[in-house]
């Protein structure tokens, strides 16, 4: 890599990151690298940056290394691998496959109220729909589950934030699928929780080609509607996308459309990441 080059890909690095809103030292958190060596990258001063260093940093951008390194112009539509199995487009649900499941808010709100715990969960589960599709807002949600429950100061996102873990192997399979397949969200969410979620690395902080916010297209799964709105946000036929979810509901809805459907089971992580990476080995084509 020559001089000039070094210097357009520190540039191209410096811009990517800013855009991203990122600071030296947050990039350097989220791809693992240290604050020296990404100044020097963007300074030029590194001879010749390793492949998987600079990967890494794409990653952690959102970006491809092709795109990073000044071969494919930023903002052109990044070119999608298809796998062996015919999928150019993933969509993953949120909650119990790249983070495991909340039951721990319930317990916390139980102590927190002095009641017992299938009266939280009832009171929860009673409301659930309603704020999941938009049709309340979270200060509604807080105040209506804040009533019922003798908690007037009651704020279900930070129990939620609070107790909700990532599965970290998700987040690295997230990461490889964007480089290679179009990827995106499908969930069942609370209105602001992506948002909050991807600020607190939650999930993968990326550029998603698409988001279905249940909350935000007030519409749930496994409605059909929810569905025909994500294949047109996918720019794909119907059987080209890879659904990863851990409500069989779901999937047997989305596999009506064609669509390539995976079971996630987040009490073994390593073992889905695994049937996920198969179904995506890219074809040899």
């Amino acid at each position: 890599m020559s001089q000039l080059d070094e210097k357009s890909l520190g540039k191209r690095l410096q811009v990517a990151r800013q855009k991203a809103g990122l600071t030296q030292q947050t990039l350097c958190q989220k791809a693992g690298l240290s604050y020296s060596t990404l100044a020097k990258i963007e300074r030029g001063a590194i001879k010749s940056p390793s492949v998987f260093t600079i990967q890494n940093i794409a990653a952690a951008l959102g970006t491809s290394l092709d795109e990073l390194a000044g071969i494919v112009p930023a903002g052109q539509p990044k070119r999608r691998l298809r796998s062996k199995s015919g999928v150019s487009f993933v969509y993953f649900d949120i909650n119990g496959c790249l983070v495991h499941f909340y039951h721990r808010a319930f317990t916390k709100i139980a102590i927190d109220c002095d009641q017992p715990s299938d009266v939280v969960e009832s009171a929860f589960w009673h409301y659930n729909d309603q704020i999941c599709r938009g049709e309340m807002t979270m200060d509604e949600y807080n105040k209506t589950l804040g009533e019922r429950l003798y908690l007037p100061k009651f704020d279900w996102s930070a129990y939620y934030l609070e107790v909700v873990k990532p599965v970290q192997h998700m987040h690295e399979l997230v990461q490889w699928v964007a480089q290679r397949y179009g990827v995106g969200l499908l969930t069942n969410i609370m209105p602001g929780i992506v948002k909050e979620m991807r600020g607190h690395g939650l999930i993968p902080d990326i550029a998603y080609d698409a988001i279905i916010d249940s909350s935000e297209v007030h519409l749930l799964k496994p409605e059909r509607k929810i569905y025909e709105l994500a294949i047109e946000k996918a720019g794909c036929p119907a059987d080209e996308i890879l659904f990863v979810d851990d409500a069989r509901t779901n999937l047997m809805a989305a596999e009506k459309f064609g669509w390539h459907v995976l079971w996630f089971d987040d009490l073994h992580p390593e073992e889905s990441v695994a049937r996920i990476r198969e179904t995506l080995e890219p074809s040899e084509e």
